[in-house]
């Protein structure tokens, strides 16, 4: 792990504690599993060893392997598999880190207490955020390990040795081999520290070879999940087939860009979505004329992760809010770092910005999208009916089943 400051490990432990607590909040709610994707993490990481076709080739389907080969062991116990307790555990312990790591992002580009604090409590005092991390889902992870590779580059490009360590490149791999988000964040940060360490006196040579050969690294991942995905689907790449196409932003770009902007004011608030809006330009302007804040990129980078959002709604897949929420990392480390400019006024900002936007997306509010999302799924008595047809009339033949229409069910049975 990065060599945090005192007020970023501080605010990890007290991120683990809030969301042991928010874990056990939702449990008791009966909301741990109440997403079918909650579910479904579970069932790929036990198919692995239990199913008709046991193989390393449930691994390489249409979701990353990473956090189903975290698991693939833990859910054989069937405590594990029918709680998600292990996976659950993993996505408290990721909260943490991200926490930290936000901190630290900030804390060590700027020296700003009060930035660093303002952007490690927007992220993790918002309700979606705070739900996600007390389910089996594998957003956590994304946040741990695109914000850790942050945090490593940045790192990178602060020393004085021109080469980077190895784990800068490792922590890369196991972001990219955890959700598609991690893809286009990746680039624009690797980018961003070679400027950052070009900037701070470092040959340009010398910049471009260590920057090239840390690139090696998500293109290798890359190219070998395609491999791996060829190997047990066929395809070198699944992005169709378990979907109905959504007409309503197909191929409208100015649409989709809208739908993905209300769909982060809706998980964040307005007050948030204006001060990203604010922050993202002014930390861009200042890194650019600025020598000593030309680091301000790195944070901004975190922000690329809308670019799996605005692929997938353009190529017609359905909307889901669940795809704005990783918006919400990279905007609160965008925000405090801006803030962060203010020195000394930092905290004049700081306090009633956070209040403003706490007061629109409250922490374990009730009907923040995330968490109404998930009780879409609570259709029981349906699944029940549909269970009891089957013990009816069930004749050992095979069964053709819509992923559009009964993935819920399938998940749960």
């Amino acid at each position: 792990m990065p060599s945090f400051d005192g007020l970023s490990r501080a605010l990890g432990v007290l991120a683990a504690i809030l969301g042991t607590f928010a874990a056990t909040v939702y449990w008791r709610a009966g909301l741990t599993l109440s997403h079918y994707d909650a579910k479904a993490h579970l069932v790929v990481a036990r198919r692995v060893f239990d199913s008709l076709t046991p193989s390393w080739e449930q691994w390489g389907a249409v979701w990353l392997p990473l956090p189903h080969v975290i698991n693939a062991v833990p859910v054989q116990i069937d405590w594990f598999y029918r709680t998600g307790a292990f996976a659950i555990g993993i996505s408290i312990l990721s909260f943490a880190i991200t926490v930290a790591c936000v901190s630290a992002m900030v804390r060590s580009l700027t020296g700003s207490r009060t930035g660093a604090f303002l952007a490690a409590a927007l992220f993790a005092l918002n309700p979606n955020v705070l739900y996600l991390q007390s389910t089996p889902m594998t957003e956590p992870l994304l946040f741990a390990l695109t914000s850790l590779a942050v945090v490593r580059l940045i790192e990178w490009a602060k020393s004085d040795a021109p080469a980077a360590r190895p784990i800068v490149g490792w922590t890369i791999v196991a972001a990219c081999l955890t959700r598609y988000e991690a893809w286009p964040i990746v680039g624009p940060a690797i980018v961003a520290a070679a400027y950052f360490k070009w900037r701070k006196g470092v040959p340009p040579i010398a910049v471009i070879h260590e920057a090239a050969r840390i690139t090696v690294y998500p293109i290798a991942t890359v190219v070998f999940f395609l491999g791996m995905s060829y190997a047990s689907t066929g395809d070198w790449f699944v992005t169709g087939g378990f979907y109905v196409p959504d007409p309503k932003l197909q191929g409208q770009p100015q649409a989709v860009y809208l739908a993905i902007r209300a769909g982060l004011i809706d998980v964040a608030g307005s007050r948030f979505v204006s001060a990203m809006t604010y922050a993202i330009p002014i930390m861009a302007i200042a890194a650019l004329i600025r020598r000593n804040w030309s680091g301000l990129l790195m944070p901004i980078a975190l922000v690329a992760s809308i670019a799996l959002p605005f692929y997938a709604f353009y190529s017609g897949h359905p909307f889901r809010i669940r795809y704005e929420v990783p918006l919400i990392l990279g905007g609160a480390a965008c925000i405090g770092a801006a803030v962060s400019l203010l020195r000394f006024a930092a905290p004049l900002l700081a306090i009633p910005l956070l209040i403003g936007v706490m007061l629109q997306a409250p922490p374990f509010d009730g009907t923040a999208p995330k968490i109404a999302e998930a009780q879409q799924d609570k259709n029981v008595a349906g699944r029940r009916a549909v269970t009891e047809c089957l013990q009816r009339s069930y004749d050992g033949t095979t069964i053709m089943a819509s992923m559009g229409s009964l993935a819920h069910y399938m998940q749960e049975l």
